[in-house]
């Protein structure tokens, strides 16, 4: 839990210092803070909201979007926003803020819904804790979004098996391109969330889950937004 009696103008911390140049300066003063402010996490909630671990989700947060003004807005007082965040967490009064939607054509015209920089840490958060249970469960080939995979690794798979069934490219073979057509706006959230009991049982996870997946239903975006520059939108992300 936090100390009433924290004050973070002693400490004198702000986003200036807490950059990506300071090296390991804020994950030194974070197990710091741990130390002094913050029971041991035990469980997987609480490994969510230490302090250690919102400091690695905003690091991962802010990578590429540092000239941004919500990035600079949030990091005038890194600190305090982290520790606010880590207070709704301890308190289970985080609400995330209303989505913002816009269309990107590159050249697939996509529906694209973006978070709150604030709530884009706690989704790293989640997944910082969370990705090993579920990882390890996925089949070999399975590469998006995969510590030690990606498209070279998928590229250099497909070249196996390519050949394999080709037998070194001596017959013909065929190959299956498929997309699930809006399946983020489709999936059932009630079956998502079954599979994510049957692999977390803290509930305290499963309510924060829910938290992020409502928002999503329930708020009403504004008139999308055309973007035409490619770059510009997957920055947004």
């Amino acid at each position: 839990m936090l100390n009433d009696n924290y004050n973070d103008d002693r400490l004198n911390l702000n986003g200036n210092n807490w950059n990506d140049n300071s090296n390991g300066y804020a994950f030194g003063m974070a197990l710091e803070l741990r130390q002094f402010y913050m029971e041991t996490p035990q469980g997987l909630y609480e490994q969510i909201y230490s302090i250690t671990n919102l400091i690695l989700a905003w690091r991962k947060a802010r990578k590429g979007k540092t000239k941004k003004d919500y990035v600079k807005e949030f990091e005038k007082d890194t600190l305090g926003n982290l520790l606010s965040l880590q207070k709704e967490l301890v308190e289970q009064t985080y609400s995330p803020k209303p989505l913002v939607t816009f269309i990107l054509r590159d050249p697939k015209t996509r529906k694209i819904s973006k978070s709150d920089f604030r709530d884009r840490i706690i989704h790293h958060a989640i997944v910082n804790i969370t990705e090993p249970i579920f990882d390890k469960g996925f089949i070999y080939d399975s590469c998006a979004n995969r510590i030690g995979k990606g498209n070279l690794f998928a590229l250099k798979r497909f070249d196996e098996f390519k050949r394999k069934v080709s037998r070194n490219n001596t017959c013909e073979c065929f190959v299956l391109k498929a997309d699930i057509k809006h399946y983020f706006q489709e999936v059932n959230h009630e079956v998502l969330l079954n599979l994510i009991r049957r692999k977390i049982k803290d509930e305290k996870i499963i309510w924060l889950i829910e938290r992020i997946l409502e928002k999503g239903v329930k708020t009403q975006s504004p008139p999308p937004r055309t973007c035409s520059a490619k770059k510009e939108c997957h920055s947004a992300t």
